[in-house]
């Protein structure tokens, strides 16, 4: 592995780093170690082969991760995969709590990696679920306004499922209303829930 292959945006995430600083460090090496581009997307490091995400370096409160965009597809043969949330399809996580874990398990690590890799050179997709069920509030929108129905439907169908999450979890029919309203220019200008 060259230092040419850094990318320096990358240097900049991990020198600003408050927490996690030496964890990020090594497991960009073992990342960069495995032959993948290197770059800074949605303001942390990601990993690319062939223009493909493959997986990203991610911190939290209580610990660090690797995100593989494709998870699910991985075989977890040492059972470290974990979906975040319920809501998660695809993507998978291996998570760190100090930088003790990311040296012993490297090689391990490294065999994830590779896997997601010859998942990403096979072509094999992700099955999304693409049966979300808009919340009435958000079809009536559509009718009033149809130009927003084209963009929503013209949006990934993991920003429509993350509108769709938000909208539905209002218990009360005024409050999806008013959350819809706040987010149609976002979705008009084919916006994600946090972009």
């Amino acid at each position: 592995m060259t230092n040419s292959r850094m990318n320096p945006k990358v240097d900049g995430f991990i020198s600003k780093s408050q927490k996690w600083q030496e964890e990020f460090k090594k497991l960009r090496m073992i990342i960069l170690d495995c032959e993948l581009t290197e770059e800074l997307k949605w303001g942390v490091p990601c990993y690319t082969f062939q223009g493909k995400n493959i997986v990203l370096i991610h911190g939290f409160k209580e610990y660090c991760a690797l995100l593989f965009f494709k998870g699910v597809l991985l075989q977890d043969t040492h059972n470290m995969l974990i979906q975040q949330t319920e809501n998660v399809q695809s993507s998978r996580q291996i998570r760190f709590t100090d930088i003790e874990e990311i040296v012993d398990r490297e090689n391990i690590l490294k065999e994830y990696i590779y896997n997601a890799i010859a998942v990403e050179k096979a072509g094999i997709e992700v099955n999304i679920e693409k049966n979300i069920e808009i919340p009435e509030e958000l079809q009536n929108k559509f009718n009033e306004v149809p130009e927003l129905q084209s963009a929503f439907e013209a949006l990934t169908p993991g920003r429509q499922r993350a509108y769709v999450l938000y909208f539905s979890k209002a218990k009360q029919s005024k409050t999806r209303e008013a959350r819809i309203e706040k987010y149609m220019q976002q979705i008009l200008q084919g916006k994600g829930l946090n972009d």
